[in-house]
C-alpha cells in the first residue's frame, strides 16, 4: 500500500494496525511459565496509543525507499521500549499515576513488583526483537540499530532525562535545563525512530542530516504540546489526570514562557520540522502532515 497519498489519520491507523499485530503475536508467542507477567507485559504493550515512534520508523523508512519488512523489527522494538519506560514512570516511585490512555496502568491493573518485571521484560524483548536474523537487513545495519537504540534508550537518551526530570520536581530551572530535559526524555526516542529508518534505508547524507534536524525539531515540539495539554485538555482527552505536572510541582514550557508563548514555541519548532524538509526530493506530505498533527492533536 502507498501511505505517502493517504490522508495522516488512514496513515496512521494502517501503520498502528501492523505494529500492534506484531507486537501481539510476539508476546502471545512467549510461553506460559510467567503468564501472569506475560499479561502484564500485553497491559503494557497493547494498551492503545498512536504508535507515533513506530509511524516515523515505517513513514519516514517508505519515503527514503525501505520496505515495510525492513522496518517491522525496529517499530515493533521502539514501541517496546516506549511501552517499558511508561509502565516505569507511572510507578509510585516515579510519577505515581494510576491511568494511563484511560485504563489502569501496570502497577494498578496488576502490582508494583510485576509492573517493575513488565517493564524489564519488555527492554530486553525491544533489543531481541531487533537484533533477530533478518533477511532484510545487513548485520551491520543491524549492529548500528542496536547501538542507536540503546543510546537513545540509557544514560545520554531517555533515562538520563528522566533523572534530570526527577532532580527538577519541586525546584526552578531554566529553559536550557529543561529544553536538555526534553531532548533527552522525550526528544531521543522520537530522534531514534527516525535515525532506524535511515539506517534501514541505507540513507545518503544529505538525507541524515534533513531528517535529524526534522526529528530534533519535532521530538521538543511534542514534548512542548504536551505540556500544554496538560494545562488545556481534559481527563478524558488525555487518558490521564488533568493538570497532573502542575500537582507534582514540575517545571513545563508553560510554567518557564506562559501558555502563549510556549504554544509559539511549539508552532516555532514545527516550522523548523518542516524547513529541514525542503531539499529532499522526495514526496514528504505524510510527514509534513504528521509535524503539524504534534500541535494540533488533543491526546
Amino acid at each position: 500500500m502507498d501511505t505517502s497519498s493517504l490522508p495522516l489519520s488512514e496513515a496512521i491507523k494502517h501503520y498502528q494496525t501492523r505494529v500492534d499485530a506484531i507486537l501481539a503475536e510476539t508476546i502471545d508467542q512467549l510461553d506460559d511459565s510467567a503468564s501472569h507477567l506475560k499479561a502484564a507485559m500485553r497491559h503494557g504493550a497493547l494498551i492503545g496509543g498512536k504508535r507515533i515512534r513506530p509511524f516515523l520508523v515505517y513513514s519516514v523508512g517508505e519515503m527514503l525507499g525501505a520496505k515495510l519488512e525492513q522496518l517491522d523489527s525496529a517499530a515493533a522494538a521502539i514501541e517496546c521500549i516506549h511501552a517499558y519506560s511508561l509502565i516505569h514512570d507511572d510507578l509510585p516511585a516515579m510519577d505515581d499515576d494510576e491511568l494511563r490512555r484511560g485504563k489502569p496502568t501496570v502497577h494498578i491493573a496488576f502490582d508494583e513488583a510485576t509492573a517493575i518485571l513488565a517493564g524489564d521484560a519488555l527492554q530486553t524483548l525491544a533489543f531481541e526483537l531487533i537484533s533477530e536474523p533478518n533477511s532484510q537487513l545487513a548485520p551491520a545495519q543491524q549492529l548500528a540499530m542496536v547501538k542507536a537504540l540503546a543510546r537513545a534508550s540509557g544514560y545520554v537518551g531517555m533515562c538520563g532525562g528522566q533523572a534530570i526530570d526527577l532532580s527538577s520536581t519541586d525546584k526552578r530551572i531554566d529553559l536550557t535545563r529543561l529544553t536538555e530535559l526534553h531532548n533527552k526524555k522525550t526528544g531521543a526516542l522520537i530522534s531514534c525512530a527516525i535515525e532506524l529508518a535511515l539506517i534501514a534505508a541505507s540513507a545518503s547524507e544529505l538525507e541524515q542530516t534533513a531528517m535529524t534536524e526534522y526529528g530534533q525539531a519535532l521530538g521538543l515540539a511534542f514534548q512542548v504540546q504536551d505540556d500544554i495539554l496538560d494545562i488545556t485538555a481534559s481527563t478524558e482527552e488525555l487518558g490521564k489526570p488533568q493538570g497532573s505536572d502542575e500537582q507534582s510541582n514540575k517545571s513545563t514550557f508553560p510554567k518557564l514562557m506562559g501558555l502563549e508563548g510556549a504554544e509559539n514555541c511549539a508552532k516555532q519548532l514545527v516550522e523548523d520540522a518542516l524547513s529541514a524538509l525542503t531539499n529532499l526530493p522526495y514526496n514528504s506530505q505524510l510527514i509534513k502532515n504528521f509535524a503539524r498533527y504534534i500541535v494540533e492533536r488533543r491526546l
